[in-house]
């Protein structure tokens, strides 16, 4: 039974892609910056509803110091077959009012932390030729829309540099792909409540996706049936990208 680390993974999409991996065998490590009872409950939930079992993990991906030290002591965390950079911070203001440290927050969280765990847990990948790896990303990264640009830039950063590390893992055994979510039914989306009516009836499949959406194509990339999915960018936005966007 594989092992997998998920970052991020105490609600929203991350409970959805740990129950996921969980469901599919998968034993599964998730971090959580500040959901400790949250986690607490999903890890318990999780390990005694058969298949893998589920450990939480404390981790502030904003900390570089914490980063560090954890990646320092991958090896305490027992062979890693997958990882899934979930984790992610939001900042939202208009493109010519960006504040640099709050910009800058959010990438570290976003894709530098990410790459410093690939760092430390790629290369046992890449020496026992197999593994898997997938970054969580958005349809930001390539759709527009008003007051995303910090975070949209983030999200473009992690797909540039998953092409890349695809490319360069391929041959020893090694899929890195990205999911790029649409709106998806979680906290996150709790401050455009107001919103939510008139946001459905521009999206093509009339809904917001449901984390477990996320979760079972996490759970596919995953599994050995994967194998030849690499460098991709997988949306699930119930057709948001493929829409013009013009409503008539």
């Amino acid at each position: 039974m594989s092992r997998v680390l998920v970052t991020g993974g105490a609600k929203g999409i991350g409970e959805g892609v740990v129950r996921a991996l969980a469901a599919a065998g998968h034993d599964v490590v998730f971090t959580y910056r500040s959901s400790a009872g949250q986690a607490a409950e999903l890890a318990e939930a999780v390990s005694a509803a058969g298949g893998g079992k589920a450990e939480a993990l404390a981790l502030d991906l904003a900390d570089k110091a914490a980063v560090a030290a954890f990646c320092t002591s991958a090896g305490t965390l027992g062979e890693i077959h997958g990882l899934v950079h979930n984790a992610g911070q939001s900042y939202d203001t208009l493109s010519m009012m960006l504040a640099q440290d709050k910009a800058e927050a959010a990438m570290q969280v976003n894709f530098w932390s990410f790459t410093q765990l690939v760092n430390a847990f790629v290369r046992p990948m890449m020496a026992r030729r197999s593994g898997r790896v997938i970054a969580i990303g958005s349809v930001t990264a390539s759709r527009a829309n008003q007051g995303n640009g910090a975070y949209a830039a983030s999200k473009a950063a992690l797909e540039a540099y998953m092409r890349t590390l695809s490319l360069e893992t391929a041959k020893r055994g090694i899929t890195a792909n990205t999911i790029a979510p649409g709106f998806v039914d979680t906290d996150m989306m709790g401050k455009y409540a107001a919103y939510r009516e008139g946001m459905e009836k521009q999206i093509p499949a009339g809904r917001f996706a449901r984390p477990e959406e996320i979760g079972a194509l996490a759970a596919f990339l995953m599994s050995p049936s994967a194998a030849y999915i690499t460098g991709a960018t997988i949306p699930v936005d119930g057709g948001l990208m493929a829409s013009m966007g013009l409503q008539r």
